[in-house]
């Protein structure tokens, strides 16, 4: 069954179009080009500091795979790791791992 991943970000004040240049421009290109099926992704309507996107995997194995791949690489760690720093308050990420039920159109 899919797993599927939300993660809810809270961008600086700001910075959400440099974080839309980055997202849609490096780090969505880059995960996809490692493997990941990147879902959607969102900015809240009413509050400007919200980001929300969502991936999907096959399986437990298939994100852990995937994230070594993407994570543990020296372009995530030395070139876009540094930045989103700049642009995120990590800390206050909200990850969710989502199991979709049965008559969920997203399998």
């Amino acid at each position: 069954m899919a797993l599927y991943e939300l993660r809810q970000y809270k961008v600086r004040d700001g910075q959400m179009s440099a974080w839309l240049d980055l997202m849609e421009g490096e780090i969505i290109p880059y995960v996809v080009s490692k493997g990941m099926v990147f879902t959607a992704s969102f900015r809240a309507e009413d509050d400007p500091s919200v980001y929300v996107w969502i991936r999907r995997f096959e399986d437990e194995a298939d994100r852990e795979r995937l994230y070594a791949k993407v994570y543990e690489s020296e372009h995530w760690k030395s070139d876009l790791s540094p930045r989103i720093g700049d642009l995120l308050i990590r800390e206050e990420a909200i990850i969710h791992r989502l199991v979709p039920t049965r008559l969920s159109p997203m399998q």
